[in-house]
């Protein structure tokens, strides 16, 4: 199969899945067979499927993030010792471990091609890294704490594993409150780095966005935490602070390289 053969046939499999789909038509564009794709996945509850779907599903998302371009960690730029900033897809780095902002239910996101981080993350693993994270919390039998992290494979990311934490949502003034638990977010994280001897991670801008935490002081609380962090266990994990926007890339240039 070729990559457009590979598409039709994930397609067809999704809407076959649903009789509501019954009349929904494949678009004859790439770009309109992609972002269909990538809703089915989207809104697709865990549940199991055909070995023979995830084999191609496997070999499709393969070539989709080699054509996104994968970027190695010793390709960035290292500001502080073992402290890289880097503005990007954080989908492409090839290091050991990226983090996740997850919501409570840690399954992903489900509005269809939604461009958070935590749908981008779950598009371009594949539909297991949902079933394994709904297996995670079926045994747990609640939903994730806010600062707590969970830890899964990446399965077709380039990455190795991928770190999943809920930070807080801010309503109104930031407190106290919602600082504790955003450093949380960011030393359960290296923790759960560690506990698993990974010698790299990369951090999103937790909580930002449409978790409303301010950008400046959110930056200020991951350097604080993760320089902390390395200090008091002399902790030698590699840490790439991932951006996306350009007002966050500014914000961590002021905290990280020295004038």
């Amino acid at each position: 199969m070729n990559q457009s053969e590979r598409r039709i046939y994930l397609i067809k499999e999704l809407l076959n899945e649903n009789s509501r789909y019954e009349d929904i038509e494949i678009p004859a564009d790439v770009q309109g067979q992609k972002k269909l794709l990538r809703s089915l996945m989207n809104v697709r509850m865990a549940g199991s499927i055909s070995e023979e779907f995830i084999k191609i599903q496997n070999e499709y998302l393969s070539e989709e993030n080699k054509a996104l371009g994968i970027v190695h960690l010793d390709e960035l730029n290292e500001v502080e010792k073992d402290i890289y900033l880097w503005q990007g897809d954080i989908t492409r780095l090839d290091i050991d471990a990226i983090v996740n902002a997850a919501n409570s239910q840690m399954t992903g996101c489900y509005q269809p091609c939604h461009a958070c981080i935590d749908n981008c993350i779950h598009t371009y693993a594949g539909i297991q890294l949902r079933n394994y994270c709904n297996d995670l919390m079926v045994k747990q039998g609640f939903e994730e704490p806010t600062g707590r992290a969970k830890i899964t494979p990446a399965f077709n990311l380039p990455c190795r594993y991928v770190i999943h934490t809920v930070g807080p949502i801010v309503y109104g003034k930031l407190n106290e409150k919602h600082e504790e638990l955003l450093r949380s977010c960011y030393l359960s994280c290296l923790e759960k780095a560690e506990e698993n001897e990974l010698e790299s991670i990369a951090f999103c801008c937790i909580s930002t966005g449409v978790f409303h935490f301010p950008n400046k002081r959110s930056a200020e609380i991951a350097v604080q935490t993760v320089k902390e962090f390395k200090n008091k266990r002399n902790s030698g994990i590699k840490v790439v602070f991932n951006v996306f926007k350009d007002e966050d890339l500014i914000i961590y240039r002021n905290l990280l390289v020295k004038k």
